[in-house]
């Protein structure tokens, strides 16, 4: 992967981080009050369960 596809993946990233925010708020409020509740072992499952979907994403489209 060149330095370009580096920076095209984590542009795409910013958006489709973005788009809940911009479009929903209060839901995206919502759903980081209740991301604040959660224990350390549960946010860390969530984080490994995406990274794992982005591998295989990743390997996939390869």
């Amino acid at each position: 992967m060149d330095g370009n596809t580096f920076w095209l993946a984590l542009a795409l990233m910013l958006v489709i981080e973005g788009l809940l925010p911009f479009f929903s708020p209060r839901r995206w409020r919502g759903m980081f009050q209740k991301m604040l509740e959660m224990s350390d072992g549960q946010i860390r499952f969530f984080g490994l369960c995406s990274m794992l979907v982005g591998l295989a994403l990743w390997a996939l489209f390869r």
